[in-house]
């Protein structure tokens, strides 16, 4: 049952729990580990937003987003990085509460949408879901899909610009 959800910043309290959570068997494949997103984050302060989600006092999870308003690929603007929920708490709705929390915070840095990239054979219903769609693109060998976060002119845009180039992907990038 959820109680008190909440996402947190990552602590020289919290960060060897955070290290310690585990997804379940054969997702650490399609996931990268927290420890490796923070030594990401830590690399990239002025663009990566870590945070831990809780239950109450119990650390369920951990998302990373990368916010790069002014970097030369819109996917950087407001991309959901990493999602790692615990093994033993999958299946409960952290995740979703999550992505939707992190939607807020794209909403709040004016980011119109969110994009998200996953492995073929990862989490792509999960994503759908939650209002993700394919776009065409792809990052390396990861599927791209977004979610228009606002409606009104800044989403027509976001969805027009995501069109545009999806269209003129490479096809080394297909």
């Amino acid at each position: 049952m959820q109680t008190a959800l909440r996402l947190e910043p990552v602590t020289r309290d919290n960060v060897w729990a955070a290290c310690q959570l585990t997804v379940r068997p054969g997702q650490d494949d399609v996931v990268a580990p927290v420890s490796w997103s923070l030594a990401q984050a830590y690399t990239m302060p002025d663009v990566a937003w870590p945070r831990l989600i809780y239950d109450a006092d119990q650390l369920v999870g951990f998302i990373m987003a990368a916010f790069a308003p002014d970097h030369e690929s819109a996917l950087y603007h407001s991309f959901l990085w990493r999602l790692n929920v615990g093994a033993e708490h999958q299946g409960k709705g952290y995740g979703r509460f999550a992505v939707e929390a992190l939607c807020e915070e794209a909403l709040r840095r004016d980011q119109p949408r969110l994009v998200v990239s996953y492995h073929q054979h990862g989490p792509e219903g999960f994503y759908r879901r939650l209002g993700f769609r394919v776009t065409g693109e792809h990052i390396f060998d990861e599927i791209v899909a977004e979610r228009i976060l606002c409606s009104g002119p800044a989403a027509g845009q976001a969805g027009q610009e995501s069109r545009r180039r999806a269209a003129s992907v490479p096809p080394s990038l297909a």
